[in-house]
């Protein structure tokens, strides 16, 4: 039987962003103490957490003397070492595991991992050569999509190559490393599905979420998706088949594209809550935060199910700033319009964010009261 972790012990989160913020609130809300650690200082999580760590992920020793003072790591940024999570497994229980995230972080093993297992994805091959990039464009055909193999988020690492000619540019633009180069796809809807599951195995799953974008960023999220139901169910159990494959502890996004055709593809994984889960804070009974509290914990996971029959979600990003604070007394004039701001204090380092939830008795009503509160930020 595992071994419960129970409300006084102390949670350690790597990274400490928006996600690790919310995570930290969800977890202290329980009783729980949470240590972050980054190589940042006064971040969102540190502002919110018990102990805030700031050293390098390489800095070995520094993850060791953090894993010592808490009772299980867990992620909020994926991009950190594989070393440093062996550093730490020695010491301390990871969830999810380091082979959970050497999966997920590296775009070529992401999608290798999905073709082996039959997952249905857009055409892609690797390339970690201009000659096998120069390969790769020939197979695909164009246009397609060179996506670095490493740190790619919001965009970044991916070009679009409508012409043969476009390729050794590109490959001098990402620096010679190690890409995927996928078909282009044209899009209906892209779509998320964020699961859950338990050291004992146990697995929840929020209903999809649409996602729409604005410069490779998520700006608005809805749910329920407008999506079939035959597609909502498949997307549900490829969710399901994913983490059962990894063996996965704790919060997991499975991102899709649903193309013109009405076909369903796997684009990636998030492993740790999502940006497109922002909503579930406010508009469900138990909240991806939550939810990854109690699956690390070995606590019975909690319902997913939508305090109304629909919510929507709208990102805040620092161009509302621009001009300087937003208007937030005209915002706040919604007072059925839940606010968050999440970003960092130090002038030096500002990085304002936010998001803003709203539910409604369906998705058009729910989007219409979140965008027009976003709006009377500019008012």
């Amino acid at each position: 039987m595992t071994r419960v972790i129970p409300p006084g012990a102390a949670l350690g989160v790597l990274g400490s962003g928006q996600l690790g913020r919310m995570f930290a609130i969800a977890a202290r809300r329980m009783g729980y103490r949470v240590h972050t650690f980054s190589p940042e200082e006064d971040t969102p999580t540190g502002q919110v957490a018990d102990v805030e760590v700031v050293a390098d992920y390489d800095d070995l020793e520094a993850l060791r003397a953090f894993a010592r003072h808490v009772d299980v790591v867990t992620f909020e940024f994926e991009n950190v070492p594989i070393d440093a999570i062996e550093a730490i497994e020695v010491l301390a229980p990871v969830r999810p595991c380091g082979a959970a995230l050497h999966t997920a972080q590296q775009r070529a093993r992401e999608k290798q991992f999905f073709a082996d297992r039959g997952f249905p994805t857009a055409p892609f091959f690797r390339a970690a050569s201009l000659d096998e990039l120069w390969d790769a464009v020939a197979r695909i055909g164009t246009p397609a999509v060179i996506k670095t193999a490493a740190f790619g988020y919001d965009g970044k690492g991916q070009h679009k190559v409508t012409t043969p000619a476009d390729v050794e540019h590109i490959w001098t633009a990402i620096g010679h490393q190690e890409a995927v180069v996928e078909k282009f796809v044209s899009l209906q809807a892209e779509t998320s599905v964020i699961g859950v599951r338990g050291v004992d195995g146990q697995i929840a799953q929020y209903q999809p979420f649409e996602n729409r974008h604005r410069d490779h960023i998520l700006d608005v999220t809805t749910t329920p998706a407008a999506m079939a139901p035959a597609l909502a169910t498949r997307a549900a159990e490829i969710t399901r088949a994913i983490l059962e494959e990894l063996q996965y502890v704790g919060v997991l996004c499975v991102e899709f594209f649903i193309d013109t055709e009405g076909e369903l593809l796997v684009n990636e994984l998030a492993p740790r809550p999502h940006n497109s889960g922002h909503l579930t804070f406010d508009a469900a009974v138990t909240s991806q935060f939550e939810q990854q509290v109690r699956a690390i914990c070995g606590l019975p996971l909690g319902s997913t199910k939508l305090l109304a029959t629909a919510a929507a979600m709208a990102n805040l990003l620092g161009e509302l700033w621009k001009d300087g604070d937003p208007n937030w007394a005209a915002a706040s004039r919604f007072d059925d319009v839940k606010l968050h701001l999440y970003g960092k204090t130090q002038p030096r380092r500002s990085r304002k964010m936010g998001h803003m939830t709203a539910m409604g008795r369906n998705v058009d009503e729910a989007l219409d009261r979140v965008i027009s509160a976003r709006d009377a930020l500019l008012i």
